[in-house]
């Protein structure tokens, strides 16, 4: 959390304060919903105030590919129907609270417009081949929450808010008889994880060349080992700005690559803290300045690139690698160590220099400026053939 978002933007170093909303109902009890919302999601947020004679269906099928990949998909759709503005958007944000249930409302049958979108929404959006990360496939929600509110008879907003791969909260209730005892969840009921991928190509950060990065190919998956730089918004600010007074850097970054990240800091014996990659696109403004002023040959982010930044890249045959977004505690165990190397009082937004072993990326851009996040959804639109391909 930022405080003074409109200025100094200074981390408030503990997470606080919280945004809560409240709601006084008959009772004795407290029920108490608390949710960690990614950014990358919480970004990718939409509302519009549709006329009544406007299709909320169409709205939604336009406007979710309008959202990239940022939100990490698989994930889950809240939409809020109705009410005012700011009503909308909290109805959208409350339904993603409820369980996921699409598959069992399905079985059923629905039984309210809100549940009939519902499934209708699921089916469409799920049609548009979207996919996993944003790369292509049959699933880009789980499922799709609606809340409605009656409204002005001249008004028909709506809200959209994605909750990403990683969908994180909490319920508890308080009675008075002391405090709420939580089981954590069982690693048991997850599958053992394993990575061991048969055809990836194992890179070493401190002898790649510009020769072999323009061997990667789009969609294919790299390992990358040795040191890798970190840095996101308020560093490529900043280093932007000295650039633009003729400043040098603190940091060499001839030849190397930066990672997009804000790394939690670490507890007990671990070297850092949940390390997941951040939304590519913010940084999109900054990339051919920082490619053709420092020397940096290639970036490290989540989701889809917008076009200026493909364009640098393929001017400068550099290449953009996408970690997985929504798997930051995991992305972390191929971090085997860490430090500042500049910026620190930037905290997590510093720029550190990571030691890896084996981090697994995909080539989401290449030198030539191919993105698999176009090539990737169109094909498998047109392999669901439910709706439609628009050629841009």
């Amino acid at each position: 959390m930022l405080l003074d978002p409109a200025g100094k933007r200074a981390n408030s170093k503990d997470n606080t304060p919280a945004v809560v909303h409240y709601e006084i109902v008959p009772g004795h009890h407290l029920e108490v919903i608390c949710a960690a919302k990614g950014g990358g999601s919480e970004a990718k947020s939409k509302f519009a105030m549709l006329n009544p004679s406007d299709n909320l269906v169409e709205w939604v099928l336009k406007t979710v590919p309008t959202m990239g990949a940022g939100w990490c998909p698989p994930g889950i759709l809240g939409i809020g129907i109705g009410g005012t503005p700011e009503k909308a958007l909290l109805l959208a944000k409350e339904s993603l609270m409820a369980p996921v249930d699409i598959q069992e409302l399905i079985a059923r049958g629905p039984s309210s417009r809100a549940e009939e979108l519902r499934i209708e929404l699921y089916e469409k959006v799920n049609a548009l081949g979207i996919g996993a990360q944003g790369l292509g496939g049959l699933t880009t929600v789980l499922d799709v929450k609606v809340l409605d509110y009656p409204t002005h008879a001249a008004n028909l907003p709506i809200a959209m808010v994605p909750n990403c791969a990683a969908t994180r909260h909490v319920h508890f209730h308080l009675d008075g008889a002391g405090p709420a005892k939580l089981e954590p969840p069982s690693l048991a009921d997850w599958p053992k994880l394993t990575y061991a991928p048969t055809n990836a190509r194992r890179v070493d950060l401190a002898a790649v060349t510009r020769a072999e990065v323009a061997s990667w190919k789009p969609g294919e998956v790299l390992l990358l080992n040795g040191k890798l730089l970190t840095g996101r918004d308020a560093a490529h600010k900043r280093m932007t700005d000295m650039l633009n007074q003729g400043q040098q850097l603190p940091v060499d970054f001839t030849d190397r690559f930066i990672y997009y990240v804000g790394p939690v800091d670490p507890v007990r014996d671990e070297v850092v803290g949940p390390a997941g990659p951040t939304t590519a696109t913010r940084m999109d403004k900054f990339t051919r300045q920082m490619l053709e002023q420092t020397g940096l040959l290639g970036m490290v982010g989540k989701s889809e690139r917008g076009q200026i930044a493909i364009d640098a890249i393929k001017d400068n045959k550099a290449v953009y690698l996408m970690a997985v977004g929504g798997a930051a505690y995991l992305v972390s165990k191929a971090i085997k160590a860490s430090k500042v190397l500049a910026f620190a009082d930037l905290g997590m937004e510093a720029i550190y220099e990571f030691e890896v072993k084996d981090m697994p990326v995909t080539v989401a851009v290449d030198a030539q400026g191919s993105s698999v996040h176009k090539t990737g959804p169109k094909e498998w639109q047109i392999r669901i053939g439910k709706i439609p391909v628009v050629e841009a």
